[in-house]
């Protein structure tokens, strides 16, 4: 009874001394054991890495951004007056002009209602007419003594009384001649026409939400896209120089570019939330090849300048912002941070951060770490001194691409 104390003392101290075993290597006591001293080989080889330089030049200057495309006008088809429809003139789907027939409701309550409005109208005409005549008369015996005055003043009174009616009855015309109009329902704009809400022979109301169809300016159309406020001064200085800025919409993918227009107008703040400011472009769309609420990606062209840029390819994102890997001039890797610009062609211009003739890294990102050996090759990873001058892969790479 007394061995089993003794035994599980002895299994603790071997798990003790184990951990201490997995402790030492995982802080690297194997590689400090198997490292030389003076004299010998380095703890690790030099990473092979594509660079290239950064340089000084003409820049075309591009903002991209992501954008949807937003039709100019949208117009719900609403009935103006109730009835039932009776014709259905448009196809679905069908590009419609401005005026041109849409559909058209049952007329004949209107043109009942306009015909009583006319005869109403010509009787109190009738008695107008009347009226005024019976004033000559009584004007023309009233210097006679053989009327009073007050007999004169009545029918003058009634006179006034029946052009004031005579008004009244040309609006109820008017109104009646209008609805009547309103029973053919015309395209307000030009634009292409959805599927229709309602069919023939049901009865359509004003307030109907959905209307009898919608219809959409297709030609031209706008692109609403949105931009952060860092890039917002080199924006308003392009368009304070009264050049018609050039912008491109390309599909979803960004493989093929859909259509060319012009940036039209800015917002009028921004968006504290988001930090952006939206702005829109107009395109002609004369193909049709922007449909309304398609997503696109935007590039906004701003000019050229004299930019330090660097190939896009060599940027990275994390934690500390926007960075590269630069090489130095000892073949040493070391994290920059920089602020970008605009982009064109697979370049972006390098706001801060780097100066002409500095070395990016381009591939080999995923082994590089800080103040780690470089060997800068080519694509074919073969030493780029070794390349150029026909020596083995055993070359000292000091060159860039």
């Amino acid at each position: 009874m007394k061995k089993q104390p003794r035994f599980l003392k002895l299994l603790l101290a071997i798990a003790v001394l184990l951990a201490l075993v997995l402790l030492w290597r995982s802080c690297g006591g194997e590689e400090d054991a198997a490292t030389p001293g003076p004299g010998g080989w380095d703890e690790r080889p030099p990473t092979p890495v594509r660079v290239a330089t950064a340089i000084r030049g003409p820049l075309d200057l591009e903002i991209k951004a992501l954008g949807t495309v937003s039709p100019l006008r949208t117009v719900t088809v609403r009935p103006r007056v109730e009835g039932e429809l009776l014709r259905i003139a448009f196809t679905e789907g069908e590009q419609v002009r401005a005026g041109q027939l849409l559909a058209e409701i049952d007329p004949t309550p209107f043109k009942v209602r306009l015909a009583q409005a006319q005869g109403t109208q010509k009787q109190n005409l009738a008695e107008l007419e009347n009226t005024r005549i019976q004033l000559r008369r009584f004007r023309d015996l009233a210097g006679g003594s053989y009327v009073s005055a007050q007999q004169v003043a009545d029918l003058e009174a009634q006179v006034r009384q029946f052009e004031g009616r005579r008004e009244v009855d040309q609006a109820a015309v008017d109104e009646a001649r209008l609805q009547l109009d309103y029973t053919r329902i015309t395209a307000p704009v030009d634009g292409r026409v959805g599927l229709r809400s309602v069919d023939v022979g049901n009865l359509v109301r004003t307030g109907d939400e959905d209307g009898i169809a919608t219809l959409t300016q297709t030609r031209p159309i706008s692109v609403v896209f949105a931009l952060p406020e860092s890039v917002l001064p080199s924006v308003q200085a392009a368009v304070r120089d009264g050049k018609a800025l050039s912008v491109q919409a390309w599909d979803r993918d960004e493989r093929q570019p859909l259509a060319t227009g012009t940036l039209s107008s800015l917002d009028n703040r921004i968006d504290v939330q988001t930090g952006t400011l939206r702005l829109r472009a107009l395109f002609p769309n004369d193909d049709e090849s922007l449909f309304p609420n398609q997503s696109v990606n935007v590039r906004l062209r701003l000019g050229s300048a004299e930019v330090v840029s660097i190939p896009d390819a060599a940027v990275q994102f994390g934690n500390r912002g926007t960075y590269v890997y630069v090489v130095g001039e000892d073949d040493t890797a070391g994290v920059r941070e920089i602020r970008l610009g605009a982009s064109h062609d697979g370049r972006v211009a390098v706001l801060e951060g780097l100066d002409a003739g500095d070395r990016v890294v381009l591939e080999g990102l995923d082994r590089l770490r800080e103040g780690g050996k470089v060997e800068v090759v080519d694509a074919d990873g073969v030493p780029v001194d070794a390349a150029s001058t026909g020596e083995g892969p055993a070359g000292k790479a000091a060159g860039t691409r």
